[in-house]
């Protein structure tokens, strides 16, 4: 009679509470903070960079190279920009402008950003208004913001601005030429 006084009494109806926790640092984990110092890996971070070669769910490998003038120029003929250039994605297109662009090429596209002014960057970025820039393909423009320029003094965002993103930034890079 005892034994089943005593399962009875630990029912506990309260979902969010299990009972008696037999083990609690197994069940109740402390998260570790992203830059703290970790005991668990060799080199002593907390924050580990993901291994070589993974791409996030749900993403697929970028098929040209970076650094690559046949590439650029592949890219620039195979692919075609998936967004409509409305007044939304516009509107979205500038704002991503904004917060990645503007500091180096500046507020219209003349490539006289803050970085640029404030002599923190020594080479004008290129201005996004002249021809060079407003006569290649979406898809060309499109490859050098996920890879970086040829020239290197451009770095790649690929990593940073998610692709419909990139797309909205091309079809506003065209806005500012007029």
């Amino acid at each position: 009679m005892f034994t089943i006084t005593l399962w009875l009494s630990s029912c506990n109806k309260d979902k969010n509470n299990p009972g008696y926790t037999f083990v609690p640092d197994m069940a109740y984990t402390t998260a570790s903070k992203s830059y703290s110092a970790s005991n668990v890996f060799a080199n002593g971070l907390t924050m580990q960079a993901p291994p070589v070669g993974t791409i996030p769910r749900g993403a697929s490998v970028y098929p040209y190279k970076a650094k690559s003038p046949d590439d650029q120029l592949k890219a620039g003929l195979e692919l075609m920009n998936p967004i409509e250039a409305s007044p939304a994605n516009l509107a979205e297109g500038k704002r991503q402008y904004e917060i990645y662009c503007i500091n180096c090429h500046g507020v219209g596209g003349n490539g006289d950003g803050y970085l640029y002014t404030s002599k923190l960057f020594p080479a004008k970025p290129r201005s996004l208004i002249e021809p060079f820039v407003q006569t290649k393909p979406d898809g060309e423009i499109f490859h050098i913001i996920t890879v970086g320029s040829l020239s290197t003094l451009m770095g790649g965002h690929g990593s940073q601005i998610a692709p419909d993103n990139r797309w909205r930034i091309v079809n506003y890079v065209r806005t500012l030429a007029k």
